[in-house]
């Protein structure tokens, strides 16, 4: 008699694979969840530190005018005549944000040897309001005319308002800034710094600007509010 012949039995490809563990499991959640607590730590620090120097914005704000108030009044008038007429334009008219950007790529280009700066350099340097400065100094040589310190004075502040502005709108709109952190911080630290750069380029145009009064007293007013903070807070 013929022999049955019974069908082989094949042996299922899915058995004779090892059984992989599926990308992002424990591991990965414990790092995104440890990366996520990290992140917020950090935006605590940054909120604590952008309180801390909240008062040097207003001394800083305090001491600019203050200073500003020894030159030629008409003069002073002028310079806020271009911070007032940027913010005309861009709240009702037109928002300039091509020649910022045209700055922006500018200063890029300009620290492209040094990378930290690249992505920093255009949020901190307001870079038409030190081109003016230049610009002024240079024709300042060798034209003597009232119309170009009222010209310049006009576009520093014109530049000093935009670089503000559009600093402040483009740290404002990334994602995840927690307790507004980065956004307080940030354009504390840059307004300070712009108005110590006003306060710098000023002290060169003006013999009664002084840059070391600015700095003196700046200082002094922080102080001040800082220590009567202190004072309220723990010495009941």
């Amino acid at each position: 008699m013929d022999k049955k012949k019974f069908p082989e039995k094949k042996v299922s490809k899915d058995k004779e694979k090892p059984v992989q563990a599926e990308p992002g499991g424990l591991s990965g959640d414990f790092s995104s969840k440890l990366s996520g607590i990290s992140s917020k730590i950090f935006g605590i620090i940054k909120f604590i530190l952008a309180i801390i120097i909240l008062p040097l914005v207003y001394s800083s704000i305090a001491s600019f005018n203050n200073e500003f108030a020894q030159i030629d009044k008409g003069l002073g008038q002028i310079f806020y005549y271009g911070v007032f007429g940027f913010l005309a334009i861009y709240l009702f008219i037109w928002e300039p944000a091509v020649i910022y950007n045209q700055g922006h790529k500018l200063l890029e280009i300009m620290f492209s040897f040094i990378k930290p700066m690249v992505n920093v350099a255009p949020f901190l340097l307001p870079i038409y309001t030190i081109l003016f400065f230049i610009i002024y100094g240079l024709l300042g040589l060798g034209v003597k005319s009232a119309w170009l310190i009222e010209y310049t004075l006009f576009l520093i502040g014109f530049s000093s308002m935009m670089h503000l502005v559009f600093s402040a709108k483009s740290i404002r709109s990334k994602k995840g800034d927690f307790l507004k952190a980065n956004y307080i911080f940030g354009f504390s630290f840059i307004l300070i710094l712009n108005l110590f750069l006003l306060a710098l380029g000023f002290s060169l145009v003006f013999r009664d600007y002084s840059f070391i009064n600015f700095c003196n007293v700046s200082f002094t007013i922080y102080r001040d509010i800082f220590l009567a903070v202190f004072k309220q807070l723990f010495l009941f």
